[in-house]
């Protein structure tokens, strides 16, 4: 964040200047001495070649420091921003055009986009051309076209260019770009790489530095503990957190909440217990070692720490999940007293606690009491999210019942006093749908508003923007629209970062982007919502799409009440909703969507839930790739479509087959979305199965019926999938959804 500096005011008049007279005189200094150096631009085709190009480099640096200063934040018109989402070889021609036109900013960013595409193509020679005195008009990459020039020139063969240039690099200390050089320069002398771990201990080059030297000699306990806080989140790390806690000594408090973390993530449940056991004894971590004995399967030491942290925290928020726990995994007769203290010391969990209670009760024979606790629950506690559920139970079975007058009543209780709840969306929706087999139009069309109003990005709002009369496609209807659709023009801004790390991502250089975020990521065990969101940004950019969304649809899972404020303001913006529900192969998506006559909104949302768009990931059937096709249907495929060379890695092949398979699926079920996606998770011959034993009229009451857990979520994860493609992208039901929305947290608001 940029400070206001100090104004000092002198007893001599003359050295007082207020801001814009300091800013003015600035300016002054900068254009007097542009003016004196233009008189020698007139003279540079009579200079020696090698001075003339030093000259332009000096004679444009001096404009770009202020230039560099005010348009950096500044993105939105840039001509070369608009062309990072194309193939190299389709901006080729338009960055050259930008490169060779008049001195400016994207000048220089279409120079420097140029000599990356080059150096990717290995075409050493060409690179260098559009590096040339690059840095001095160019200074916010300065650091990283000499990481260019150098590999440039490793291209080329020239070794000793290539390693002056390493060594300019290296001079860039304050820079984490100079890593780069230090890893080079280290592999003749390791000095450099000691170098590299003093400076800059998170930088990927740093790590793969730790790791290289841990194979030479592994007693090395404070390399082990560089890649504990940095890299704990990789798979490998497992095996190096095994030998770092013999080290106990060697290891600060706060770093054992990170092996805790790395452990966790590994499923090693009882080493991360112990990991957190070692940490600073907060009721975060010392729940954390009970749960992890828990899910250890070591109950009787499970039970202790559980029973030590609530003596020891007795008011923490943790205290009231443990008591929870302790009343679960021992016998029914000694749960009520645990569940008593929840419900008498923590009013936010005594509903949760009441309905388990309850559930013992029942299980003692004791009905009465069991009668009571509900009661308590629904007079006193009855805007809380057990309260829904209990409420939502007793709401389905009137409706299976088919007396919907009282199921209606139940879930109208649910609209009004549990909305906030997630059972708040599907229990506002059906209010509406009962509210019309009652006759009660308008009360139903009032319930349908109140979803799109206050869950717009969720399936059921689809299904009431359906309802409603929306031109949103229904099953039977949505297979072959094909939405008018306007796709992002620019990258959004991140949150936090330098201004070079900013710079790279605005221009697609998301290796150079990602490997510079890791070196300003220090704080990884605990981040802020900004830093986290950035992470995921970058992560998506970087095609590591997985782990992108899973980071930016977990900060919903923040607890402090700053953080979750934080976190409300974020999701209000469009760049949040957006990289949920990002754009990868579409224009791969698009062709094929065309040739098999498919919404290529519902091929997008499709592949979102199968693969997260990762094309090499395989599921533990052995289905691969973006659109999870297992090999044998991938090859019965090919064989109909007569494609006799394909790779299931291979997005465009992928898509290709994937594609073929929604179509047939469609067919079979004529054109109807909702069977077809079902059996595309299902399979075609369960999903017959189910139709041939119930009959549905309404698809609604289908999906709620899926006897299969995952193929009902499935179905309704891939439709509010499709209904948050459509009202982000699509103009029409964005400015409808804008109208229900106002106020509401949406991803229409800039």
């Amino acid at each position: 964040m940029r400070r206001s500096r100090p104004i000092f005011a002198r007893k001599n008049s003359r050295l007082v200047f207020s801001r814009a007279n300091q800013s003015r005189r600035k300016n002054q200094v900068v254009l007097a001495a542009v003016a004196g150096l233009s008189a020698l631009v007139i003279g540079t085709t009579m200079l020696p070649k090698k001075y003339s190009g030093w000259l332009e480099g000096l004679v444009t640096w001096v404009p770009f420091q202020v230039q560099n200063s005010l348009l950096m934040r500044e993105n939105d018109d840039s001509a070369v921003a608009r062309l990072v989402s194309l193939p190299a070889e389709e901006r080729t021609s338009q960055l050259e055009a930008i490169a060779n036109g008049k001195l400016s900013l994207d000048r220089s960013r279409a120079r420097y986009m140029l000599a990356s595409d080059a150096i990717a193509a290995k075409q050493g020679e060409k690179a260098l051309s559009h590096l040339k005195a690059l840095e001095h008009q160019y200074p916010v990459l300065s650091g990283h076209i000499l990481l260019k020039r150098a590999q440039a020139y490793e291209l080329t063969g020239d070794k000793g260019k290539a390693k002056q240039t390493w060594e300019e690099l290296a001079r860039h200390s304050k820079e984490p770009v100079a890593a780069e050089a230090l890893y080079a320069l280290g592999k003749t002398d390791k000095e450099y790489w000691q170098q590299a771990i003093e400076e800059f201990e998170s930088h990927p080059r740093t790590l793969e530095i730790a790791r290289s030297l841990l194979k030479e000699n592994p007693n090395q306990p404070e390399l082990m503990l560089l890649l504990a806080r940095y890299a704990f989140d990789t798979p490998s790390i497992t095996s190096v957190l095994d030998k770092l806690v013999g080290y106990p000594d060697a290891i600060k408090p706060e770093d054992w909440e990170a092996i805790a973390l790395a452990y966790w993530g590994n499923q090693k449940y009882g080493q991360a217990s112990a990991a957190y056991a070692n940490a600073p004894r907060t009721p975060k971590n010392a729940y954390l070692a009970a749960r992890g004995l828990q899910l250890a399967e070591k109950k009787p030491q499970a039970v202790r720490a559980y029973k030590q942290m609530v003596q020891d925290f007795p008011k923490a928020e943790e205290t009231a999940t443990a008591l929870i726990q302790i009343a679960k995994m021992g016998p029914a007769i000694e749960a009520v007293p645990y569940l008593d203290q929840v419900i008498n010391q923590f009013p936010d969990r005594a509903g949760e606690a009441l309905v388990l209670e309850a559930s013992v009760l029942d299980s003692l024979k004791s009905s009465e009491g069991a009668a009571a606790a509900r009661q308590t629950l629904l007079t006193k506690y009855g805007d809380s999210d057990a309260a829904a559920q209990y409420r939502w139970k007793m709401a389905q079975s009137r409706a299976r019942a088919k007396d919907y007058q009282s199921a209606w009543k139940w879930a109208k209780q649910i609209a009004t006093e549990n909305s906030d709840s997630e059972l708040g969306r599907q229990a506002t929706f059906w209010t509406g749908k009962w509210a019309k087999k009652l006759g009660k139009q308008q009360e139903a069309k009032q319930a349908f508003e109140q979803v799109v109003t206050k869950y717009p990005q969720s399936y059921y709002a689809w299904r009431s923007a359906v309802h409603l009369g929306w031109d949103a496609g229904d099953f039977s209807t949505v297979r072959k629209l094909d939405p008018k659709v306007n796709w992002p023009a620019k990258r959004p801004v991140l949150p936090v970062g330098s201004a070079t790390l900013q710079e790279l991502y605005q221009l697609g250089q998301d290796k150079d982007a990602w490997t510079l975020w890791q070196a300003e990521y220090k704080n990884r065990v605990k981040p802020s919502v900004a830093e986290q969101f950035t992470d995921g940004l970058i992560r998506l950019a970087k095609g590591d799409r997985l782990q992108g969304i899973s980071k930016i649809s977990s900060l919903e899972d923040r607890e402090t009440p700053e953080e979750q404020a934080q976190y409300e303001t974020l999701r209000q913006q469009k760049a949040y909703w957006q990289a949920l529900y990002p754009l990868p192969y579409i224009e791969t998506i698009e062709t094929w969507s065309s040739k098999h006559q498919l919404n290529p909104l519902l091929v997008l949302s499709v592949i979102r839930q199968e693969s997260r768009f990762e094309p090499k990931i395989r599921s533990s059937a052995g289905a691969m790739g973006l659109m999870q096709i297992i090999p044998a249907t991938g090859k019965s495929v090919a064989q109909k479509m007569g494609v006799k060379q394909y790779k299931l890695d291979n997005p465009k092949d992928n898509i290709k087959l994937g594609t073929w398979a929604l179509d047939e699926m469609h067919d079979r079920y004529k054109n109807n979305s909702l069977y077809a996606i079902a059996s595309y998770n299902a399979g075609s011959t369960i999903i017959s199965k189910w139709l041939g034993e119930r009959s549905f009229s309404d698809p609604d009451e289908f999906v709620e019926n899926i006897p299969f857990e995952e193929t009902q979520g499935y179905v309704k994860n891939v439709f509010g999938n499709y209904w948050n493609y459509l009202r982000l992208y699509n103009p029409e039901v964005s400015n409808q959804v804008a109208k229900y929305a106002d106020g509401q947290p949406t991803a229409l608001k800039k």
